[in-house]
């Protein structure tokens, strides 16, 4: 559990002295009576302690005067009865030890503790858009209750979230591998779903698609889809967050499939666009590879020292000449972007921060300037490149093109002289994803 207790005293070493910071896992929820939703817990929790059990916390206190810093895990117990039905817990002591925490109670136990540790802090670090006012001013209620005895609450409530998101941003050796691994069953996935659509062609359904790519995500060992897969056919391919996935595909449908697994509790997010049948017509494929220069455009523009936007900018720019030479817009290229006159066929952002969630934390601007730049790129960043294009029907626009949705996307790592591919085995080129589905 080393890259977890590294984190921890990372975090230790950021914190101001003589203070605590304090973090839960997320709650179980109810799906319907007495049935939950699978459980999946905080990312932030699991970052820092690789703990996956609900109704935890952690604390950590910074070194105070002679006292070391200390990082505590508060957990369930273990309840032989409550294991029998549902499954194996760790309790405190097993907890500590297979961790590496200093210390580890009940949960039961966290409001006399915290009263303890917070006593004489000098702040208290803490989620502070997540709710738990409740629960931090019982604490510093059974603080103030000192008082006689010369005890004071932290004077400082300071916003946790920050500190970690920072440190998320940027991956390691451990996480990277396993999002090369996640990005590896996705793309496998994704393969699975044109070969079927290759063996069965147009009236197949959108979920039929869908069940392969759930089929192999689990197959190869992934816990979830790392988000609600989008199985998108023809006009449908035109609503970006499309899932319903119901529709019945018709013969000369593109099919526009967003869709990702998340192992271990790190997602990927891969887009492919490709026909039913098999077969590019002559403007599916003129849109199709303005799409694709595009991307290869924003990826040229991905390297340390260059900012986060200039990916957007460099595939905005291709899309747009490309509008212009294709005639779904009129005008000089340069008066297209300064109007975004391009936002009628492409309104999204080239991409996002992936990570432990699928759009992951981290600033995308330098917030410590007054004119708020975008962020410059680093090594150990991970980003998803996903330019597109969505033409539905209107007054002006070629009918040729109308209902075509196309979006290509990938995911990154930065590195050192460029980048990362993490999701490279799935077919994207024209000609891969007719091969594969003939």
């Amino acid at each position: 559990m080393k890259p977890y207790s590294d984190r921890r005293a990372r975090l230790l070493a950021m914190l101001e002295p003589g203070s605590v910071a304090v973090i839960g896992t997320a709650p179980e929820v109810a799906r319907n009576a007495d049935t939950e939703y699978p459980y999946r817990h905080d990312s932030s929790f699991y970052y820092l302690t690789g703990f996956a059990e609900p109704e935890a916390v952690l604390v950590l206190a910074a070194a105070r005067g002679a006292s070391p810093a200390q990082a505590i895990l508060f957990c369930r117990e273990k309840h032989p009865e409550s294991e029998i039905w549902d499954g194996y817990r760790y309790g405190p002591d097993a907890a500590r030890a297979a961790f590496g925490f200093d210390a580890a109670y009940p949960v039961g136990a966290l409001d006399e503790h915290m009263v303890r540790q917070l006593s004489n802090a000098s702040a208290l670090y803490a989620p502070l858009a997540r709710g738990g006012e409740a629960q931090q001013r019982r604490w510093f209620d059974g603080v103030r209750k000192l008082a006689r005895g010369g005890t004071s609450a932290p004077p400082v409530l300071r916003d946790l979230p920050p500190l970690v998101d920072d440190m998320r941003l940027f991956k390691d050796d451990h996480e990277s591998a396993v999002m090369l691994r996640a990005g590896a069953i996705s793309c496998g996935a994704h393969a699975r779903a044109m070969r079927f659509a290759g063996q069965h062609g147009a009236g197949i359904h959108e979920y039929e698609l869908e069940a392969e790519l759930l089929h192999e995500f689990r197959r190869h060992g992934a816990q979830y889809p790392a988000y609600t897969p989008i199985v998108a056919s023809g006009p449908n391919a035109c609503v970006l967050h499309y899932n319903a996935n119901n529709r019945r595909i018709q013969d000369g449908d593109l099919v526009l499939i967003d869709a990702g697994c998340e192992l271990d509790g790190y997602a990927s997010d891969i887009t492919r666009t490709f026909p039913v049948n098999g077969r590019f017509s002559a403007a599916q494929r003129a849109l199709y590879e303005l799409v694709l220069a595009a991307q290869q455009a924003a990826f040229d523009a991905i390297r340390p020292g260059r900012k986060y936007h200039d990916a957007h900018d460099a595939a905005v720019r291709v899309l747009a000449q490309g509008m212009l030479d294709l005639g779904l817009l009129q005008g000089a290229l340069e008066d297209v972007l300064a109007e975004k006159r391009y936002a009628q066929f492409y309104m999204h952002g080239t991409g996002h921060w992936i990570g432990m969630d699928v759009h992951d934390v981290g600033l995308y601007r330098d917030t410590a300037r007054e004119d708020k730049p975008s962020r410059l790129l680093q090594p150990g960043m991970a980003m998803t490149v996903e330019p597109g294009i969505y033409v539905r029907p209107a007054g002006g626009v070629p009918e040729k093109y109308w209902n075509i949705g196309i979006r290509i996307e990938d995911d990154v790592i930065v590195r050192e002289g460029g980048f990362q591919l993490l999701t490279g085995g799935a077919p994207k080129t024209v000609a891969e994803i007719e091969a594969l589905m003939k």
